[in-house]
């Protein structure tokens, strides 16, 4: 890394960090900066040119111009810090994700004015600054949600990244901007694997003396007929979709087998690949409307379904 990229991103760092963490942020004079930016360098040394040629040639319109251009640049220099200046920022609570997909944050902008505020963009900020920004106006004395994403490579509980918010209303001419970092946490699931084998065998509850038959494609053979009355998740899909015969799954056998999806089990030496795997199973088994249960080292989760079920073996396995 260049000498001058690696100081400028130590520096960012150490002033992030001596940021405080909070969800929701009032912008005042402390927490805004502002700065010229390229065209208002420009305007800074066209206005300095017509000073210096009025001042030589005695040009009385050219005071006008120049006073008149200088009077535009400051007053617009008032109009984009205060277009930042009382904007109030809440982060909402982020849901989880799966690493490698993209997390949004959702962020309310919030205006107590009479007056709207134009040209606001809201990104996240990377090390990289690639920021993708989400531009917005605020009406008088109301709100707008706006949203962000970043993209978390690793599983685990995650910081969500610093946020930038700018404007450079009304002339471009300069850059108003502030960084907020939050406190909220993001969940991040492991991403399943793209195309896992079958569910594994079930087992026999304890006590009990059944066997297990599993076909090809991981679900009990325990089925029977189909029978007026029988609720629809119980039909054997796939199984219809070959044969042109509905069938049902029998529930008496799957009252004596156990569905488990153990981490010593997966197959597959790398631990990460077999959070992976088991990923994958926890949502198939849903999608099929399995009780399933859970075991990673030192813990163990009962056979269960439903989505409060699939949230909390997801988020054993990102935590694991």
């Amino acid at each position: 890394m260049h000498p001058v990229a690696f100081a400028r991103r130590r520096f960012r760092a150490w002033w992030q960090a001596r940021l405080p963490l909070t969800d929701t942020m009032t912008l005042t004079q402390r927490n805004v900066y502002i700065l010229p930016t390229r065209p208002g360098f420009m305007l800074a040394l066209t206005i300095l040119v017509l000073l210096v040629g009025s001042i030589n040639y005695q040009l009385n319109l050219g005071y006008l111009l120049t006073f008149l251009l200088a009077g535009c640049a400051v007053v617009g220099m008032h109009v984009c810090h205060a277009t930042l200046r009382g904007l109030r920022l809440a982060l909402l609570p982020p849901a989880p994700q799966f690493a490698g997909a993209s997390a949004p944050l959702t962020v309310v902008l919030g205006n107590e004015r009479a007056g709207a505020r134009h040209g606001i963009g809201l990104a996240v900020l990377d090390a990289t600054h690639e920021d993708h920004w989400t531009w917005t106006d605020v009406p008088a004395q109301g709100s707008v949600t706006v949203q962000v994403a970043f993209r978390p490579e690793r599983r685990g509980l995650h910081r969500v990244p610093p946020l930038t918010a700018e404007t450079r209303f009304p002339l471009g001419t300069f850059r108003v901007w502030t960084v907020w970092r939050p406190a909220a946490q993001v969940l991040v699931y492991p991403a399943p694997e793209a195309h896992p084998p079958p569910l594994p065998p079930g087992e026999p509850r304890s006590g009990g003396a059944a066997q297990l038959r599993a076909h090809s494609s991981g679900e009990f053979e325990g089925v029977r007929a189909y029978r007026r009355g029988d609720p629809m998740k119980l039909v054997v899909w796939k199984k219809a979709a070959r044969s042109d015969e509905l069938v049902s799954r029998d529930t008496l056998q799957a009252q004596r087998m156990e569905l488990w999806l153990d981490f010593r089990r997966c197959g597959l030496a790398d631990p990460e690949g077999r959070l992976a795997r088991l990923a994958a199973w926890v949502l198939q088994a849903d999608r099929l409307g399995q009780d399933y249960g859970l075991r990673l080292p030192g813990q163990e989760i009962r056979p269960a379904h439903g989505e409060a079920h699939k949230r909390r073996c997801l988020e054993a396995l990102a935590l694991c």
